[in-house]
């Protein structure tokens, strides 16, 4: 399926080592532990369903992990946009948590540019211009995802904006220029707690969300 919400495009990972925070928006731990946490692939990404009248009726709250703070939001979105599916958002979203870490990971900003809004971008392009200034690389991977749970819904004309909270287990390693170690481990991942915020113009003709934010618990 096409990635909805630019997550849809794409269904990458998550920086390596958490992401820290660059112009207000983290970006990745380059010099920390991974996270564990691993994302199934085969997922679609954030696609609204099909349609029709039906769409305005969300799937269990409970099903996918709501909380009830989240539940008054979810449904102001629903109202506002008829094609809003909670289920394929939610497996959208662990698609493209999967997709822009591992964009991240290997330095593809090509990728990153169509997933997130512009400050996101521009701070995860940042890092991995500094990165590349300082000739390393990072060989992360994501191991599993525990937990994905809706903690905030918010719809505020004409913009709609989920945060869905990821816990996961990532494996992450740093190499310097000449390819030596300067941090992290591939055989230890790393426990990480992330929130990141998804935002669409449900007035626009594009289905896509995109990364609007993201932060570390």
């Amino acid at each position: 399926m096409t990635f909805t919400i630019v997550l849809l495009a794409l269904v990458a990972a998550f920086l390596g080592l958490r992401l820290y925070s660059v112009l207000g928006k983290r970006t990745g731990h380059e010099q920390e532990p991974v996270a564990r946490r691993p994302i199934e692939t085969a997922n679609p990404p954030l696609q609204p369903s099909a349609g029709g009248d039906s769409a305005l009726a969300l799937p269990s709250l409970d099903a996918t992990n709501a909380d009830t703070a989240a539940q008054s939001g979810l449904k102001a979105i629903a109202n506002a946009d008829r094609s809003f599916d909670l289920g394929l958002f939610v497996e959208g979203s662990k698609s493209a948590y999967k997709m822009i870490l591992e964009a991240y990971w290997k330095g593809d900003k090509e990728s990153l540019r169509d997933l997130c809004d512009d400050d996101v971008y521009d701070s995860f392009a940042e890092a991995i211009d500094g990165r590349s200034t300082r000739g390393e690389t990072l060989q992360n991977r994501l191991v599993r995802i525990d937990d994905i749970r809706i903690v905030d819904a918010r719809y505020d004309h004409p913009m709609a904006r989920v945060s869905v909270r990821f816990d996961a287990d990532i494996a992450a390693l740093v190499k310097d220029a000449d390819g030596n170690i300067i941090g992290g481990s591939m055989t230890d991942a790393v426990e990480t707690h992330d929130i990141w915020t998804f935002m669409r113009d449900v007035k626009s003709s594009s289905r896509n969300w995109k990364l609007d934010e993201t932060d570390s618990v």
